[in-house]
């Protein structure tokens, strides 16, 4: 009996010590609260994420001048409301669809960074074929229609350091002739590319890019690395199907 005394007692001194005024709140609601929390911030990133691919493949289709909000609406399949929660003008939209391009070019780490430069025009060109996402991005960076407000110069600019560092570990590694500039020659590259892809999409619809990519890197290829790498590097036309075939089974050496 005593002991049930006692333990009554502990229950009321701890009900007490709930009911006093600064006790620690419960809780079990805090963690409800947070999992609503990380619900709605999943559905946001989910949304975002779909008016940027209905907006790239709004933006690719009709260029800057003729897409409009509504034509977003329409393929995202959400509220003037949500997308303006995200996006406070179509200024602010292509520019975000811009910003998308680089990450879509990451590729798995190679131990010769020559070679992950190769990877990298590769897979954005095999990327082209079936990203919105990107094949709207690439045509807001050439598209000369689009206000000062839209940045152009970013997307080749962040192309450029991106490769740029690759081929600055390319030359620390002896890959590179002694006589090339690594950044003349990603400007070189990133302007090829920009061009054959541009031919490529009036011509078949991008359906040869990989053939053009890979008849661009026999050109340049003999010009900038040493002789002996060039038997093993890899930039055969389908290289960018393989490399990303090679990520999705979670490989970094492509067949």
């Amino acid at each position: 009996m005593p002991a049930e005394r006692f333990d009554f007692g502990r229950e009321r001194m701890a009900g007490s010590a709930r009911d006093r005024p600064g006790a620690p709140a419960p809780t079990r609601p805090a963690r409800r609260s947070e999992g609503v929390l990380m619900a709605r911030q999943e559905r946001a990133i989910r949304t975002r994420r779909a008016i940027l691919e209905a907006a790239g493949a709004v933006f690719d289709e009709h260029g800057y001048t003729s897409a409009t909000i509504a034509m977003v609406l329409e393929r995202a399949a959400v509220t003037k409301g949500a997308l303006y929660f995200h996006f406070p003008s179509k200024e602010s939209l292509a520019q975000a669809v811009l910003d998308e391009q680089v990450p879509l070019g990451a590729v798995p780490q190679q131990p010769c960074k020559l070679q992950e430069v190769i990877d990298t025009t590769f897979v954005v060109g095999h990327r082209l074929l079936g990203s919105a996402l990107l094949r709207g991005g690439v045509r807001l960076t050439v598209d000369q229609c689009a206000p000062p407000g839209v940045d152009h110069t970013g997307p080749f600019l962040r192309w450029a350091e991106h490769l740029v560092a690759l081929m600055r570990q390319a030359e620390e590694r002896g890959e590179l002739l002694p006589t090339v500039e690594p950044r003349d020659t990603v400007e070189l590259l990133v302007g090829a590319f920009a061009g054959i892809q541009l031919m490529s999409r009036a011509l078949t619809g991008r359906a040869d890019l990989g053939h053009r990519i890979s008849v661009l890197w026999g050109h340049v290829l003999p010009a900038i690395a040493v002789p002996g790498l060039l038997l093993g590097l890899d930039a055969g036309p389908d290289r960018g199907a393989r490399v990303l075939a090679g990520m999705s089974a979670g490989t970094t050496s492509p067949a």
